[in-house]
């Protein structure tokens, strides 16, 4: 699945492609011109902490200095694509630039303050786990899937991983045309960019750990 329904943080919409219903970030609050202009900052920051020269930092990138440089000062708006190169050269997601907050180190989640995920499965509830999506790469929910609940006909495909842990009942999954059974205590870990999909076979309602990795 992917959280947009938590993906689980995967977005898991009808369509075989796309982020998973975990992996789905808005943002609120900030005027365009405040993110835009927070970019920067972000960058020079993030650059020092790492000790990173302008010059080290376009090596990495695959961008010149002068660019990194205009950057950081507010000269230059980054495009989508120059904005990627220097997420992964600094090791943080695209979300991080543009939100307008900055996540704490670490993020306690009580278990009376799950917030719903959202999913556009039938038949699936969401509580999510983890700490606001687009400053970790990681999402997590305590996932609630009804007898006879499933991902639909259609194999999901998205960058990224999965990993469930089925605390109560059963579950079945079809990844890559491969097909796997859980119970109670049995774990599944794979790639989400092989055809996959999921549900509920048995009876009775089943209760997993769902974590997502996106690709960065």
């Amino acid at each position: 699945m992917q959280f947009t329904m938590m993906k689980i943080v995967s977005t898991a919409g009808n369509s075989t492609r796309g982020g998973s219903p975990l992996q789905a970030a808005a943002l609120q609050g900030a005027t365009t011109e405040d993110v835009i202009a927070s970019i920067g900052p972000k960058v020079r920051q993030l650059r020092r902490q790492k000790n990173l020269s302008l010059q080290q930092l376009a090596e990495r990138a695959g961008l010149s200095a002068a660019a990194i440089h205009k950057i950081e000062h507010n000269g230059m708006v980054p495009t989508i694509t120059t904005l990627m190169k220097l997420s992964a050269a600094l090791n943080r997601s695209v979300a991080y630039f543009v939100d307008e907050e900055q996540a704490e180190p670490a993020v306690l989640v009580r278990s009376d303050e799950r917030k719903q995920v959202f999913t556009s499965k039938d038949g699936l509830e969401l509580a999510g786990i983890s700490g606001p999506y687009g400053h970790f790469f990681m999402a997590g929910a305590v996932a609630t899937m009804e007898a006879g609940a499933d991902s639909g006909p259609k194999r999901m495909e998205h960058p990224g991983e999965e990993l469930i842990f089925l605390l109560d009942g059963t579950m079945s999954f079809e990844v890559e045309g491969e097909e796997y059974t859980l119970r109670r205590g049995d774990a599944l870990h794979f790639r989400t960019d092989r055809p996959h999909r999921w549900g509920n076979p048995s009876a009775r309602p089943a209760r997993a750990i769902w974590m997502a990795l996106r690709s960065t």
